[in-house]
Parts: structure tokens; C-alpha cells; sequence
């Protein structure tokens, strides 16, 4: 099977016989879906695909170009999940703020967003995997709507110009500072997390101490870093790998020791102060300790918060409550709930 017979896995599961799709799968609001998220937030992909051609990626040749489902669909499985008890909805593709672009559509995004904050019962939208060039100014200003989270995952996958020319991406360290700066200025409780890759073809130490420096001044507030490996039919394939899987790590493990003293100052911000959180239950480590997430903080990837557990917990859970933070660690932040 392909990745274009996504509709097909019941029939082959089950032994029937099916005609391989020659169309490039998009699924919609009526696709059977089992979510395996906790019951109060969710994903929501909002296109397949993508279109951009960063030399290293594999992604559009496997998936195809960007294809952007009908907003009228993504509304309908919105306002589903929002009737199943969902508070807050991630809005995921290979690239959100490219959203609509394929179907000539300016600023599909926005216009998107626009529609979602009509729904009832939803409290949080957060926008993950944006492109650092389609951040727009109408994206800037419908963030501050009180429902956005303001939060943006950009990733920037490198700062070194030349690093970056050979990725195929535009953005360079400079000009990552300038809209960070700019985002900061317009939204200033903004939180940003950024992905980056080391070892790529061509990092010496002179380019990789223009992305040490980068992380430095950036100070994200979360960060996660990868190591290059080639993918096939990619035009980077022909680099070749030419840097030891050793040095990748001590690369890695080098920009994440930088991260680790940048989160930890950062988290001093929330300290004695009351934050929303989302609490999604109870530690499988600890159960006299509740989870709870932030709308600074992003499901699967970023810190959370523990809770002291209340007699009363079982109330909590799948709803969003005022928490007082009493402590933090480098990633994770401590609290009771608010009185």
C-alpha cells in the first residue's frame, strides 16, 4: 500500500481486494478517525504535502505537493471535537503557514483562524510548524486573539548562510533575530520554539559556532536539535555524510547544554505567578501528581507542570484551571492550584 491508500487499510485488513488510488490522498471531516490523544485536546491537520524543496527533506516526494483541505471541513471536525469535550485543538501540517497558498488563497491561514474562533467550547488554538518567510503580519495580529495560543514552532534548521544556501533554505541567522525580534515587540508573552540540524554537509567549526552563537542570542524557549543523516532521491543525498556520527552528537548535546541554561532562566518568569493550565491527569510515575500544561507549552514536545494532587482531583482533570507556580527545574515547572 501507499501512502495515497490511507482509506483503503480497513479493506486490506480485512482481505478485501481494492484498486490503488491514483489520486493523492487528503482526508476530511468524514474520514473514520480513533483519536489517541487525552480526551481534551487534539491534533487537527489542516493540509497534506508540501511544496517547498529544502534539499535534505524527503517529505514532498513521498507525500506530493501541499494540498489545503477546505476550511468549511476543517470547521466541521473542529466543531466535532469540540462537542466531544476537546479544549484545544493543534493545528498541524507540513508547513501551517503555507495554508491555502496552493489554492490561491492570501492569507488562508488567518482567514482559517478567523473561522475557528467562532467555535464554541474551544479555548485554545495553537499553531505548530510554521515557515520562518510565511509568518505574515495578519497571522502577527490574529495571534493576539485571546484564544490563540502565543506560541509559533518555526523551525529554522540552521543560522550559517552558507549551511543554509546548501539546505535550500532562505532565512538566515540575521534575519531569524529580525523576526523573532519583531514578534516579541507585537506579541510579548510570544513563547518560540525552533528545530535545528547538525552535521549537515559542510558544518565545520566556523559554521557551527555561527549556530552556537545564533542559540545563544535567539534565546528560544524551547529548542529541539537533530542530527543530519541523508535522505535517498534527495539532492543533498549527493553530499554525501560527511561527518562523524560522533561529532554529531557532541554537536547536538553541545547546543542542548546552551538551550538547558536558556530554559532555565526563562522559567523564571512564571515563578509565584498564576498560569492557565490545562490538566490532563495524573503522573504514570506518581499518581499523587497532576499534569498540566500551559498555553506556553505544547503537547508531546515541550515541558510541563506538576501538580500537587488535591483530595478533590478527579474534578480537574480535562479542564483548564488557574495554577500557582512555586518552583521550576531546566525544563518542567512546580505548582498547586490556585485558591
Amino acid at each position: 500500500m501507499g501512502v495515497n491508500d490511507f482509506d483503503k487499510i480497513v479493506h486490506a485488513i480485512e482481505g478485501k481486494t481494492f484498486e490503488k488510488s491514483t489520486k493523492s490522498f487528503l482526508y476530511d471531516h468524514t474520514s473514520p478517525r480513533s483519536r489517541q490523544t487525552p480526551p481534551a485536546w487534539s491534533y487537527v491537520k489542516i493540509s497534506e504535502g508540501c511544496s517547498h524543496e529544502c534539499s535534505f527533506c524527503a517529505i514532498p516526494l513521498i507525500k506530493g505537493p501541499y494540498r489545503s483541505r477546505p476550511i468549511s471541513s476543517i470547521v466541521q471536525e473542529v466543531e466535532t471535537l469540540s462537542l466531544q469535550g476537546v479544549k484545544e485543538i493543534n493545528l498541524i501540517s507540513q508547513d501551517t503557514t503555507y495554508f491555502g497558498r496552493d489554492k490561491r488563497m492570501e492569507e488562508g491561514l488567518t482567514l482559517l483562524l478567523r473561522e475557528l474562533l467562532k467555535i464554541k467550547n474551544i479555548d485554545w488554538i495553537r499553531i505548530l510548524y510554521g515557515y520562518p518567510e510565511e509568518i505574515s503580519d495578519s497571522i502577527i495580529e490574529i495571534m493576539q486573539e485571546d484564544k490563540i495560543c502565543s506560541y509559533l514552532d518555526i523551525p529554522f534548521q540552521h543560522s550559517d548562510p552558507k549551511i543554509l544556501k546548501k539546505m535550500k533554505r532562505a532565512m538566515d541567522g540575521k534575519r531569524a533575530l529580525m523576526l523573532m525580534e519583531k514578534l516579541r515587540k507585537s506579541i510579548p508573552d510570544v513563547v518560540i520554539r525552533t528545530s535545528l540540524v547538525v552535521g549537515f554537509p559542510g558544518e565545520g567549526k566556523k559554521e557551527f559556532d555561527h549556530l552556537k552563537r545564533f542559540v545563544q542570542e535567539a534565546q528560544f524557549d524551547y529548542l529541539g536539535v537533530f542530527s543530519y543523516s541523508k535522505e535517498e532521491n534527495t539532492s543533498a543525498f549527493s553530499f554525501g555524510d560527511t561527518i562523524k556520527e560522533s561529532v554529531k552528537n557532541r554537536r547536538r548535546d553541545k547546543i542542548m547544554e546552551t538551550q538547558a541554561g536558556i530554559s532555565y532562566q526563562k522559567n523564571e518568569r512564571y515563578l509565584n505567578q498564576q498560569v492557565d493550565a490545562l490538566i490532563e491527569g495524573t503522573s504514570k510515575n506518581n499518581p499523587s501528581v497532576l499534569i498540566g500544561r500551559g498555553k506556553f507549552q505544547a503537547p508531546e514536545v515541550d515541558s510541563v507542570i506538576l501538580i500537587e494532587t488535591p483530595d478533590d482531583w478527579t474534578n480537574v482533570v480535562n479542564t483548564i484551571q488557574k495554577v500557582e507556580i512555586t518552583g521550576r527545574d531546566v525544563y518542567d515547572l512546580y505548582g498547586q492550584l490556585a485558591r
